[in-house]
């Protein structure tokens, strides 16, 4: 057994609200020096050791990420 984690954020050219949000809360919190924040998602997955890369790159490009707007990464753990 495998650990598989896949990270999916949005692609630098879209707009993430959410990262703007925490950015200025930041600010009010009195923690300077941040300048971006890119918000996403993070999945582990248990996989056999039969499972490639391939296949997980497959998955998250089907069912975990969206590719029009995000992008993913699959590093094992």
């Amino acid at each position: 057994m495998a650990r598989v984690v896949v990270d999916v954020v949005l692609k630098p050219e879209i707009l993430d609200p959410q990262g703007q949000a925490i950015v200025g809360a930041l600010g009010r919190l009195g923690i300077h020096g941040v300048h971006d924040v890119r918000q996403g998602k993070h999945f582990e997955l248990d996989v056999d050791d039969a499972v490639d890369d391939a296949t997980v790159a497959r998955l998250a490009d089907t069912l975990l990420a969206n590719p029009v707007i995000e992008n993913f990464s699959i590093r094992r753990a």
